[in-house]
């Protein structure tokens, strides 16, 4: 849901989502990868969609939920949007990117038609 790029103007943050039945795709660019912008992107998303969202897969990202080590930590910001809207949080595998292979599949088009148009063949080579 999540991947960094690199752009002349430096990294940024592209956040994705995918509705497995449609193929609908939501994405948002940001300067940084927080919890509030990943449960803003969330937020946006929900606003977005004509209908409601009932799961929703995520890796195991700091954005979207707390690490084991964070056993005593508050819920975190992004299962308290899901919770207030309904929606099943459920997690990828860890280290098992293919899980969601939807969305990895998605992001390598997006670089493609994006940051890979936008520069040189060897600044691609660099920065990817």
């Amino acid at each position: 849901m999540r991947i960094g790029i690199r752009t002349e103007e430096g990294k940024l943050y592209l956040f994705v989502a995918i509705d497995r039945t449609s193929k609908f795709t939501y994405v948002e660019l940001h300067n940084t990868a927080t919890k509030p912008i990943a449960a803003e992107f969330l937020r946006n998303l929900i606003k977005t969609l004509p209908y409601k969202i009932h799961t929703i897969l995520t890796d195991n990202g700091i954005q979207f939920t707390n690490q084991k080590r964070h056993k005593y930590a508050f819920k975190h910001i992004f299962d308290r949007v899901c919770t207030d809207n309904g929606i099943e949080h459920r997690l990828t595998k860890v280290s098992h990117p293919w899980t969601n292979g939807q969305v990895e599949r998605m992001n390598k088009t997006l670089k493609n038609a994006t940051v890979k148009k936008s520069v040189s063949p060897a600044t691609q080579r660099a920065s990817l």
